[in-house]
């Protein structure tokens, strides 16, 4: 067993490290230069959030449909195709000679929040049939999980410091992510092997049109109300999306191929891991814009704001990454003692305290610090938790399937949030020392963001309690008989169909 153990994180997990490495540089490197980026485009800093929202959007759509696709046929094939447009979209956002193309470019961008998921479920597949598989999944759930948030880290740190040194030459620095997409993709091209595991039936092409709708009409309703403020536009796209998404939900229950299972959200031990990933991703997802303006805003020119520097920044983004890497490497070790269930109330219970501390405590740098860094610790044990939680709870030929829905109610979250930040940060106007208009966010916007991030994880919290307490120790048994018994560091061989769902 120790070899096999040896042979899953070694060689696999290995080769996924710098996928995940890579996808943290992406969610790092350009949070310390969004105000450079705002001033680039012309746009307030606001309006940081609206790429922020349509990127989470997009992410929104694809991930369930990916999911999907992945396990019908190949997650290694789903993954290198996902780096491929992500590859492309970070050039697009380096070279964007325009706003429409820039936004368009960063929204595809978002194809990377498919990653986790797909690497989450090639190992929990490559250790099938193991006794021990929930464990060594949630091992190697932590394992990419430290290496995402070290990439986070590295790239906050880098792209804070060549925003510094390259400060007139922006889109150099916005080209250092594109590269190492490349590397990530020549790596899962030659390393990573096909799991071989597939799954029956067919993509739910109406199940996504409807989800697309439904997301783009809500989405829309909001962003309507940057521009002509509350109207009865506003309510009735808003209404349209909502009707959409309970047509969806019919639909997918009537589906026998579904876009996404319902039916997971019936399940005890499921549907509380995805109301908190929405929930987590006001937070993760939805805050990350703002605290990167916040720190960069001139308490000098508007009485409130840290007034860093792109690089002095990054420290800042980078201590709360370096929590987020703290938890998540914690993660696996802290739920042998206690059990997964009782770490994500804690961590839950961590982001809330976070956020909440810095309502009265923003007045500078150390404060903020401390609060993102208790925050981060939270946050990082739930980014390793969620996505091996809904693995060991679903049905083996359904894992990509669960661990997207984590993704997807995760990126929904972040995306409504974005919106409504963007909303709450242009609230007013901002007038300077000297009497003119700034073009930096309210700062009553600011409070009122850190207040919705203390009260989602809370809500969290609660509903965590409702989850049954053995709940993530093992995995549902599927039939396995006539799957290969092959060493999780050997590449599986094709096989015949088996038992008529699951199609090697």
């Amino acid at each position: 067993m120790k070899t096999s153990r040896a042979s899953l994180v070694g060689g696999v997990v290995g080769a996924l490290v710098v996928v995940e490495f890579t996808s943290g540089v992406l969610q790092g490197y350009y949070t310390p230069l969004f105000t450079d980026v705002a001033r680039h485009l012309g746009i307030h800093d606001a309006d940081i959030n609206w790429l922020e929202a349509a990127q989470l959007l997009l992410s929104a759509i694809v991930v369930p449909f990916m999911a999907r696709l992945g396990d019908m046929y190949g997650h290694r094939k789903i993954l290198i195709f996902s780096l491929i447009v992500t590859l492309i979209a970070s050039i697009g956002v380096a070279f964007a000679p325009s706003f429409p193309i820039f936004i368009a470019a960063w929204a595809l961008q978002g194809f990377y929040v498919i990653w986790l998921p797909m690497n989450i479920s090639i190992i929990f597949l490559r250790s099938r049939g193991r006794s021990n598989s929930a464990a060594l999944t949630r091992k190697g759930a932590g394992v990419i999980v430290v290496a995402l948030q070290a990439g986070a880290i590295f790239g906050a740190l880098a792209g804070g410091q060549l925003g510094t040194i390259f400060e007139d030459k922006l889109w150099l620095t916005l080209s250092v992510p594109a590269a190492l997409v490349a590397v990530a993709l020549a790596v899962v091209v030659f390393k990573v092997p096909d799991p071989g595991v597939r799954s029956g039936g067919a993509v739910d092409s109406r199940g996504t049109v409807l989800l697309t709708l439904a997301l783009l009409a809500i989405m829309g309703g909001l962003s309507l109300v940057r521009l002509n403020g509350i109207t009865v536009w506003v309510f009735a796209m808003v209404l349209i999306g909502i009707v959409l998404l309970w047509v969806f939900v019919r639909f997918e229950q009537r589906s026998g191929d579904p876009l996404i299972d319902i039916s997971m959200f019936k399940r005890p031990e499921l549907w509380p891991v995805f109301l908190t990933s929405a929930l987590f991703g006001v937070s993760v997802l939805g805050a990350q814009g703002p605290l990167s303006t916040f720190a960069r805003t001139d308490p000098g020119e508007v009485g409130y704001g840290l007034g860093a520097t792109s690089a002095t920044a990054s420290y800042l983004i980078g201590g709360y990454v370096m929590a987020l890497l703290v938890g998540a490497g914690l993660f696996a070790r802290i739920s042998r003692s206690l059990t997964p269930r009782k770490v994500l109330i804690g961590a839950s219970s961590l982001v809330a305290i976070g956020y909440f501390s810095l309502i009265p405590f923003h007045a500078n740098f150390q404060q903020v610090l401390i609060g993102m860094i208790i925050a981060g610790l939270g946050s990082g044990a739930l980014v390793a938790a969620l996505p091996a939680a809904a693995a060991a709870a679903a049905p083996e030929h359904q894992t990509g399937v669960a661990t997207g829905l984590t993704n997807t109610t995760k990126v929904i979250g972040g995306a409504f949030a974005s919106s409504a930040f963007a909303l709450a940060l242009a609230s007013g106007v901002v007038v300077t020392s000297s009497g003119g208009e700034s073009t930096a966010a309210a700062l009553s916007g600011y409070i009122a963001v850190w207040a919705i991030c203390g009260g989602t994880a809370v809500v969290a919290t609660i509903f965590l309690f409702a989850v049954p307490k053995v709940a993530f120790t093992a995995p549902p048994m599927a039939d396995l008989s006539g799957l290969p018994e092959a060493d999780a560091g050997a590449s599986p061989q094709p096989q015949a169909t088996v038992t008529g769902e699951v199609n090697e």
